[in-house]
Parts: C-alpha cells; sequence; structure tokens
C-alpha cells in the first residue's frame, strides 16, 4: 500500500513546564523543583527519550497531581499516552487519553492521538469517530483530517479520504505525508494526471535521508500511476525504487511484476509475484480492489 507517513500520526507533545510551574508553590521548591523539571523534560521527549523513560518521568508528574493543573495533568496524560503508543501498548495509551479528555474537554491532541490509536489496532470505525471529534473542536486541525483520510483508506472509502486529503492539504500542506497520500488515494480512483503531480510534489518534499520510507511509499504509489497509464518501464523503476528504500514492500513486489509480465518478462515477473505474494498473501485482492489484475 502506497500511504504510510501520516496515516496514523500522533499529534504529540504538549510542552507542561508553564502549565506546571502555575500550579502550585510547591513546585518552586528545591530540591522537588528540580526533581518536576527532570521529569518534566523526560515527559516532554525532550532528546527523544525512550518510551519507557518518558512512561516514568509522566507517571511521576501524574502521582504528584497536588502541584499540577488540570490542564497540566491532561498534558501529562496525553504525552504519557504517546509514549504507551510509541511502544504499541494502545489499550493503555487509549486509557491515558481518555483521561487527559476528561480533564479538559477542550484539549484536541487526545482526541487525534486516541483515533491514532484505534487506527493502529484496526478499530477503524471507532478511529473515524475520534477524529470526527477533534476536528469538530478545531475545524483546522489538519492532521486530524489527514489522521481520518488514513482510516477511510482502510475501510476502502477513497472518495471520502480523497476529500479529506484535499482539507488536510488546505490547512496544513507542508504535513509529512498528505501529498502521497492523496496521490494514493487519487491513483486508485484513476485521477490519474492529478495523482501524478501530488506524487512528484511528495518526492520534492521528501529531500532528506530520514525521508526514507516516504519516499518508498511514493515510489511505490507513482509505480502504480505508470502501471495504471500502461508505462511500464516507468512503473518498473518506480517500482524498483520503492524496494531499494523497502526490501519487503509487498506492493512494489507485485506491481513491478504486473509491469514486468505485461512487457513480456514473465520469468522476473512471475519471480516477483511470487516474492509479493509471500510476504502478503492476499496482496492480488489488494491490486483488484485498486483496478489492477
Amino acid at each position: 500500500m502506497g500511504v504510510r507517513a501520516v496515516t496514523g500520526a500522533i499529534d504529540g507533545l504538549t510542552p507542561l513546564l508553564v502549565v506546571l510551574l502555575l500550579a502550585s508553590p510547591a513546585v518552586a521548591q528545591a530540591p522537588k523543583k528540580d526533581g518536576h523539571l527532570h521529569d518534566i523534560e523526560l515527559c516532554n521527549g525532550v532528546n527523544r527519550s525512550p518510551s519507557e523513560a518518558r512512561i516514568n518521568s509522566c507517571t511521576a508528574l501524574i502521582e504528584a497531581s497536588q502541584d499540577m493543573t488540570t490542564a497540566g495533568l491532561a498534558i501529562a496524560y496525553n504525552n504519557r499516552g504517546n509514549a504507551y503508543a510509541a511502544g504499541r501498548d494502545y489499550d493503555r495509551a487509549i486509557r491515558d487519553f481518555d483521561s487527559s479528555i476528561k480533564l479538559n474537554p477542550k484539549y484536541d491532541k487526545p482526541l487525534n492521538n486516541r483515533g491514532v490509536a484505534f487506527l493502529k489496532k484496526g478499530e477503524y470505525d471507532r478511529a473515524i469517530d475520534a477524529f470526527d471529534q477533534a476536528i469538530k473542536l478545531t475545524p483546522s486541525y489538519g492532521e486530524a483530517f489527514a489522521n481520518r483520510a488514513g482510516a477511510y483508506l482502510k475501510k476502502s472509502e477513497y472518495d471520502r479520504a480523497a476529500q479529506d486529503y484535499d482539507e488536510a492539504i488546505r490547512l496544513e500542506p507542508n504535513l509529512e505525508g498528505v501529498w502521497n497520500g492523496r496521490c494514493w488515494t487519487r491513483a486508485i480512483l484513476g485521477a490519474l494526471r492529478a495523482a501524478l503531480e501530488d506524487c512528484n510534489k511528495a518526492l520534492q518534499s521528501n529531500s532528506s535521508s530520514a525521508a526514507a520510507a516516504s519516499n518508498a511509499a511514493t515510489y511505490d504509489s507513482r509505480g502504480l500511476i505508470y502501471l495504471k497509464m500502461g508505462q511500464t518501464s516507468a512503473a518498473v523503476e518506480d517500482y524498483s525504487s520503492a524496494l531499494r528504500l523497502d526490501p519487503k514492500l509487498a506492493s512494489a513486489f507485485y506491481g513491478r511484476g504486473l509491469a514486468e509480465l505485461k512487457r513480456g518478462d514473465h520469468a522476473h515477473g512471475d519471480a516477483d509475484i511470487s516474492k509479493a505474494k509471500a510476504i502478503r498473501g492476499n496482496i492480488a485482492d489488494d491490486f483488484a480492489r485498486y483496478g489492477v489484475r
């Protein structure tokens, strides 16, 4: 599948420092102050601290709730939920997001993040409901639109996904993954020229080495476009680029295999399709939904 970067993006860490230090005179007392500041830094994920360290520090802050504002406690629960989600403990993450929302119903990030956790669990309707709530609270929340688009993609509701990507791009055109997401969606819907423009935009935007996974997805998306256009050589080239970046990308193997077969290269085509099916057994059904056989 071509879209990865935005689908399931946690909207993360809200700085705790100000809201915590306003909470109580006790926080300003040394040495308690130093301990709180250390926990604040780790709970905020400073220097990409490991998930376990973030969880422990957020927990320490939550347990010292008498020193915190309600808003600060809501942020601590949200940040701990993010840390649980980073460790794929989605049930605990959801419980923390629920606690954050209960403490501060006007805080939009845990609503979006709860949707992401449901999305990761494969509970797409519950994910969409959470994103709906985030968007209702903050209609300019581009990331929530992008994440909801990802949920609609999982449900094969491509028209709705395309509408949400349109809105995400209107609101936050520099948001990671939205151009590839819309490229992929448009490719499936058959809007090939528009999809090609989106993929090219995505590749231009992702020039850093850190964008390798996103670029793999985009090359995979553009390969599908070229395959649908009947430009098999270009499709093979893009699928090969995707596989250099992600050697286990089933859709790239399958798409390249189809392009090779269309060019009459049965040996390589059959080999690639076999590799794709070994990675994901139902890959042929996926491509049938995309309108490619």
